[in-house]
């Protein structure tokens, strides 16, 4: 797996800005796009305006094995751009490869509902690329079982003390930074409480603490700061997981921010556990993730 995880990331580290490197932005969607199609997806694009020209969301639908009386699908998503002057390893090609290799251990497994993989466009420019989605999904009354969203998920220490937490935290975390974020809301309850069902069972090295905040997590800014915000925003239950970014990556949003700096073990950890969380959400009993 951690090969796989390199191969991607080599593809997409660099810089992905709408503005300083726009063809590098278009040469992720390529990529992604035909990733997924190698894994067997149908791809569809999703075009939005913003900032004055078109944008796009890459759409992967992973189909159930029956074709009626489905229930509401699933969504796994990362977002594909970086701020300006960062190859944006951690922020967000971590995330990227990460759900390209969920999607790879799931093609075989036969599902009930349908998996949406999705790369959203500019969650750096205020999430104008999961808001036009999730605006379109309440405009047209569709409804989703819930989003996992995957937001810098390849950055760990062993160091004490590499850890901090965001002001007004109402929970103690440990103060290493080698364990995943799982942050919801109270409509999210039972997302989190399957990720972390997964990930005991699939993975149970990998360390986990779960935050869930009350409303729409309005009283900690801190997490509300990727596309499962938009979610929240329309009402759709959402969790983002993370190693937490700036309050444990020093490389966070800076030049810095490169492929050498990740760790790919603990990201082939992160995959395994979702591939196990989206398999209990949408698979059937007769499915194994491989």
């Amino acid at each position: 797996m951690s090969d796989r995880l390199l191969v991607h990331l080599q593809a997409l580290v660099g810089q992905r800005h709408p503005v300083t490197s726009p063809a590098a932005l278009q040469q992720a969607v390529c990529y992604l796009a035909e990733e997924f199609k190698t894994i067997g997806l149908d791809v569809s694009f999703q075009i939005f305006d913003a900032l004055g020209r078109n944008y796009r969301n890459v759409i992967a639908t992973m189909l159930p094995s029956q074709s009626s009386s489905l229930p509401p699908p699933l969504i796994v998503a990362a977002h594909y751009d970086t701020v300006q002057g960062s190859p944006g390893a951690d922020d967000n090609a971590s995330g990227l490869a990460v759900m390209l290799e969920v999607a790879r251990c799931l093609r075989d497994v036969p599902l009930n509902r349908a998996v949406r993989f999705i790369a959203f466009c500019l969650e750096e420019e205020d999430l104008l690329g999961s808001l036009a989605y999730v605006s379109h999904l309440r405009a047209t009354e569709q409804e989703v079982r819930g989003a996992i969203v995957l937001e810098c998920v390849g950055f760990t220490s062993i160091k004490e003390g590499s850890q901090f937490a965001p002001p007004g935290l109402p929970i103690t975390i440990p103060t290493t930074g080698n364990f995943l974020g799982i942050v919801g809301n109270r409509a999210s309850v039972d997302l989190a409480a399957v990720l972390e069902q997964a990930t005991n069972q699939r993975v149970p090295d990998l360390k986990t603490v779960s935050f869930l905040v009350p409303g729409q997590g309005e009283s900690f800014p801190d997490t509300r700061r990727s596309d499962h915000a938009s979610f929240w925003q329309h009402g759709y239950p959402a969790v983002m997981l993370t190693d937490t970014a700036n309050f444990r990556n020093p490389h966070y949003h800076q030049p810095t921010d490169t492929l050498d700096t990740l760790d790919l073990a603990f990201m082939g950890q992160v995959a395994r556990a979702v591939a196990e969380a989206v398999r209990q959400l949408a698979g059937t009993d007769a499915g194994e993730v491989q």
